[in-house]
């Protein structure tokens, strides 16, 4: 079985040295013995090679495509042996990805191009995402409508680079941060205690995890749960300034040198969109792999989350993991020119061509294809999931 790493939270205490050892653990297992047809006789065992991926956040549905594909043995398939690094508030994919304590890292891709500009050697290897999970979202009765409509309004942001649509989508709609209450926007716990206490007007949510906490809070007015009628939700998709999300990003240098990890990196994006298809088709099943990988969400939380997921990925305009030149050169084009509230800009120049590759995911949606495998999902539909107090 392949290996998944449990550091939680007490990750973002270890040394960066520490953090590598941790990364390069995994165990070397051997494959069964394999017959030669043509004469009988048995080969030697095949090893498994040993690779480790650095996850952006906390062990939880946003990565079941990782996770399922670790169960269901489908990184074995391909013959690797993965062990999935969860991260942590302080913890970087793309320094861990860049200082070898991980073979692979997950991260969105304006955090990353920021990185590339700063010297990262590291392309985006499959945009797992196809959509962005970000939104804004307001109770019905602040006035808010758009983001046209921030102005003197409080409005949350998470900070650590999770800022930038918001920002973007405030510039499109003629909003500045200094025409924000304060000034600025407000520094937003990973939560939504602070959105629910009426402290913000308008709190960042992703759809598949801080959305959710508001419809598994009671509302004291009705004694029963918030429901989506009580909420205006602010998709960055629908404003046209989404910008793309979770991709795996790997090391140019050693794609550029290193034969064995190129092949590597088709591998393992290969079992990944394959434990994406899993997740897809048995949504359930997915989420309880990842409770059983060590998240402490709650069942109908985790089931909200695998969904919606679901959401981002499928139905893919050209196989999940492609990186589609639109959706990129967009970001790109962002990225260049949405000012943080330092008055910089996330880049200050076009990321080299080695940012992104779609070599090794085509090379591995060919694979799939031919296995059979569904890499569209043309005709997937979501499921209803009823969410519960508390996500339980």
């Amino acid at each position: 079985m392949a290996l998944i790493s449990r550091h939680g939270r007490g990750a973002a205490a270890l040394t960066g040295t520490a953090i590598a050892a941790l990364a390069l653990a995994g165990c070397t297992a051997s494959a069964e013995d394999t017959t030669d047809d043509a004469t009988g006789s048995s080969e030697a065992p095949a090893e498994l090679t040993p690779v480790s991926v650095q996850l952006q956040w906390l062990t939880q549905a946003q990565f079941a495509c990782y996770y399922a594909a670790a169960d269901q043995g489908y990184y074995e398939e391909e013959g690797l042996e993965v062990e999935i690094i969860p991260g942590a508030v302080d913890i970087v994919p793309i320094d861990v990805l860049t200082s070898g304590g991980a073979d692979f890292a997950v991260s969105w891709v304006p955090k990353v191009l920021g990185a590339i500009e700063q010297g990262a050697a590291v392309t985006n290897i499959a945009q797992i995402f196809e959509r962005s999970g970000t939104t804004q979202v307001a109770f019905k009765d602040s006035g808010i409508t758009s983001a046209a409509d921030f102005a003197g309004k409080s409005i949350g942001s998470w900070g650590y680079g999770n800022e930038w649509e918001l920002i973007a989508g405030m510039q499109a709609n003629g909003v500045t941060l200094d025409d924000l209450a304060g000034g600025s926007t407000v520094q937003q716990a990973f939560d939504m205690n602070a959105f629910i206490a009426g402290d913000i007007d308008a709190a960042q949510a992703m759809t598949y995890n801080e959305y959710a906490q508001v419809l598994e809070t009671v509302n004291p007015d009705t004694g029963e749960l918030y429901t989506a009628d009580d909420l205006i939700v602010i998709d960055w998709n629908d404003e046209g300034t989404a910008m793309l999300q979770d991709a795996i990003w790997a090391d140019a240098e050693r794609l550029a040198s290193d034969e064995d990890y190129a092949a590597t990196a088709t591998s393992f994006v290969k079992g990944t969109i394959k434990g994406c298809v899993y997740a897809k088709d048995e949504p359930q099943a997915a989420a309880d792999i990842v409770t059983a990988a060590g998240s402490t969400l709650g069942t109908s939380h985790q089931l909200w989350m695998t969904n919606e997921v679901n959401k981002l990925i499928f139905p893919s305009t050209s196989g999940v993991g492609h990186i589609n030149e639109d959706q990129w050169d967009s970001t790109v084009a962002m990225a260049l020119d949405t000012v943080n509230p330092e008055g910089a800009t996330i880049i200050t120049t076009e990321p080299p061509e080695t940012a992104y590759s779609n070599e090794y995911v085509d090379a591995a949606l060919e694979e799939l294809k031919a296995e059979g495998v569904d890499v569209m999902g043309e005709g997937f539909e979501p499921i209803e999931v009823t969410l519960n107090e508390g996500g339980e």
